[in-house]
């Protein structure tokens, strides 16, 4: 495993399945965000899953321990950090059920077509283009701000991918719901995450279904963590710890 690690880089254990991440504290490393998404987010038997602005890999490699999907694409426009996680998909030898390409999400008419996969998953940009501390580390930049897509192209290009009656699931903390309207994305369910009871909510999970009218079901809030700082029973059940 150590081979594989490229100068200045480590080795993170997801806690699952003896999966392992590749990860450069250099560049944007994961947060409970993902994890959450990779919770939330449902696939079924045979189903095709597509994992936008996918980073290091971490949701869709999650996600094969958790669901029965037939096979799983992550899309990531920085090169490097495609490449990066094309290893971890090695050195966990999931080359036959995950893929990683390098490309630009708004592009997927012609990476991928149209109406191709059930699912797609998105931990996007949270910060507009504009907004924020950019800094100088552009790699970090471009996971955190909406410098090379926003939240509506992730929505436009969700209803473009996703098959009828197909899902998107997101975690984000923007207005989703209006973009999703208006590219005919009906929202499912909803979840609030609160970082403790006691306060506001500062994520929320969202399920949208490609065409339809359903009916929006809001789920008991998550609480991230109890009021002395110690992880929720929630949390520990996501990790697998209990």
């Amino acid at each position: 495993m150590i081979s594989e690690l490229k100068p200045g880089e480590r080795l993170d254990d997801l806690e699952r399945n003896g999966l392992m991440l590749i990860q450069h504290p250099g560049r944007f490393c994961y947060g409970v965000d993902a994890v959450l998404l990779s919770w939330f987010a449902k696939a079924s038997e045979g189903e095709r899953v597509l994992d936008f602005c996918t980073g290091t890999g971490v949701v869709p490699i999650l996600m094969t321990a958790k669901t029965a999907a037939s096979h799983f694409t992550g899309l990531e426009i920085q090169e490097e950090v495609a490449k990066m996680a094309s290893r971890s998909v090695v050195l966990n030898h999931l080359g036959d059920k995950v893929s990683i390409i390098c490309g630009d999400l708004k592009n997927t008419k012609t990476l991928f077509g149209k109406g191709v996969f059930n699912v797609v998953t998105v931990n996007p940009p949270y910060m507009a283009g504009g907004s924020g501390l950019v800094g100088a580390d552009y790699s970090k930049a471009v996971s955190r701000h909406e410098i090379l897509c926003s939240l509506e192209d992730v929505i436009r290009e969700s209803a473009n991918v996703l098959v009828a009656g197909g899902r998107m699931y997101m975690v984000h903390l923007g207005d989703i719901i209006c973009l999703m309207k208006q590219y005919k994305m009906s929202p499912r369910r909803l979840c609030m995450v609160h970082p403790k009871a006691s306060q506001e909510a500062n994520l929320v999970l969202i399920e949208g279904i490609r065409g339809g009218n359903t009916q929006i079901r809001v789920e008991a809030p998550l609480v991230l963590f109890d009021e002395d700082g110690q992880e929720s029973k929630q949390i520990k059940m996501i990790h697998g710890r209990l």
